[in-house]
């Protein structure tokens, strides 16, 4: 599994996943569970749908 999510990518994605969860949460809502995409991208720097297109944001 090879990084392919740049320093801004990742830090965007984990504060949008935390914000998703906590509105999730908050209005009890299952879409809460949504926020764990963004944020297990950004937790393991890796998006599989950036191999499929073949977008790299990471400056490596």
């Amino acid at each position: 599994m090879n990084v392919n999510i740049g320093g801004i990518d990742r830090m965007l994605r984990i504060i949008a996943g935390v914000i998703i969860i906590a509105l999730g949460a908050y209005y009890q809502s299952w879409w809460g569970i949504v926020g764990l995409i963004p944020l297990l991208t950004g937790v393991f720097r890796f998006c599989p749908l950036y191999t499929m297109v073949g977008v790299n944001t990471c400056k490596r």
